[in-house]
């Protein structure tokens, strides 16, 4: 059994083509679906599968009886609508210990924007979930996502890997605070109610701005998080309208167009007199149109534009980077360990079901000797020697046929697995 994973990520693909391969969690089931069709049956009759699409990467795990690497990268292209050259100059491509070594890295937060950030591994299980509802997760990629979470849960415990981590939202409030003197006289917009902007949410709140509001699609959702927050709801549809009232905005939805657009933004801004809006988009793909970057008086920032400032204090963290790195070691060490014995599975299977055949034999046998009145003694003996037979039958046939070299080497096996002395 073989393990590969194709992927691009934030330092390997820019921004707006991660977004042609974002998608979202209620994707997923039906894309695992398509992925796994696309295998051709007669040489990969149950390709395992797993995806994990995130704000900075999409990651396609699978396992099979032998690598499929080109087609998996064909099938990825094709669903972003791009040509496989662009594909493969900004994803990367690994297999068996990489792929265990990498996912056990992104799960523990070592290959994230924001290091040590413990985000994503929730996004991970979702993901699992996501393979497991559909029954796209078989035994070994089952193995390797718990091995990974396991691996991560000892680096978290083990090691300051989280320890003055600064994650998208705080960011998000640094760098408002340096556009706004007092973040106590501003009013906030946060457009989503999903798991980062309710991450967003508790940050600002907690520098107590003037007003929250929550625009959502789902009414209910946005109104449930405004109440925790002691903010306000409101509908997706009247963003445009509401617009100007606001002097930060927050986005990350999983919509796959903008919805807000150049036109909206250049209003709000007539109607605010020209005060400063600052804007964050969190979602890939965009949310904001990338044009409103370039007009006066908005200060645009996306989670690439947010990479510097997470980055702020990565060097006191290098000595846990390293303490992490011997734990995931032993981890990838541990999962090749399993999944070389996995290969010789089929051959136990053979070995039982062939014993099981020989017992059962000499016990039907042996029934028949005993209905006969046989002694006891005389029974077992027979079967005994029955079964002996039986399992020493192609050991003797192997030292009797070849030549001298090939004679050889059976008698150093046939020593090995029957002549074991007890230590």
């Amino acid at each position: 059994m073989s393990v590969w994973a194709l992927g691009l990520n934030h330092t390997t693909a820019p921004l707006d083509l991660r977004g042609r391969f974002a998608f979202a969690l209620d994707q997923i089931a039906p894309t695992l679906q398509s992925l796994r069709s696309s295998f051709p049956s007669s040489r990969h009759p149950q390709v395992e599968a797993a995806i994990i699409s995130t704000c900075n990467r999409t990651e396609i795990y699978c396992a099979s009886e032998h690598i499929a690497l080109d087609h998996t990268f064909g099938w990825l292209a094709e669903s972003g609508g791009v040509a496989p050259t662009l594909l493969r100059s900004h994803a990367y491509t690994l297999h068996d210990d990489e792929a265990a070594r990498h996912v056990f890295r992104v799960a523990s937060g070592l290959d994230s924007m924001v290091l040590g950030e413990a985000q994503i591994l929730g996004q991970m299980k979702d993901a699992v979930r996501a393979a497991e509802n559909v029954g796209a997760l078989g035994t070994t990629l089952n193995q390797l996502f718990q091995r990974s979470f396991a691996v991560a849960k000892e680096v978290r415990t083990a090691t300051e890997i989280g320890a003055h981590s600064i994650s998208m939202a705080a960011a998000a409030v640094r760098l408002a605070g340096q556009l706004f003197e007092d973040l106590r006289k501003t009013r906030v917009l946060f457009v989503g109610a999903g798991e980062m902007i309710d991450l967003a949410v508790t940050h600002f709140a907690a520098k107590e701005p003037k007003s929250i509001a929550i625009a959502n699609r789902t009414l209910e959702r946005g109104e449930k998080l405004a109440t925790r927050f002691g903010g306000e709801a409101m509908r997706l549809a009247d963003l445009p309208a509401r617009l100007a009232e606001f002097d930060i905005v927050v986005s990350c939805t999983a919509s796959t167009l903008p919805i807000i657009g150049l036109g909206a933004v250049e209003r709000a801004l007539k109607a605010r007199k020209h005060r400063p809006i600052f804007m964050v988009d969190l979602a890939v793909p965009r949310d904001i149109e990338p044009e409103v970057k370039a007009l006066e008086d908005v200060y645009l920032y996306t989670v690439d534009d947010l990479a510097h400032v997470v980055q702020q204090g990565q060097a006191n963290r290098q000595a846990a980077v390293a303490q992490a790195e011997v734990i995931i070691d032993a981890g990838v060490q541990s999962f090749m360990h399993w999944l070389g014995q996995r290969s010789t599975v089929p051959l136990i299977q053979q070995l039982n079901a062939q014993a099981d055949e020989w017992r059962a034999a000499e016990m039907a046998r042996a029934r028949k000797l005993l209905a006969k009145g046989e002694s006891v003694d005389a029974v077992l003996e027979a079967m005994s020697r029955g079964l002996t037979q039986k399992m020493m039958h192609g050991a003797m046939a192997e030292l009797h046929s070849g030549d001298a070299a090939s004679r050889e080497q059976t008698a150093q096996t046939i020593s090995r697995l029957f002549l074991r002395k007890e230590r």
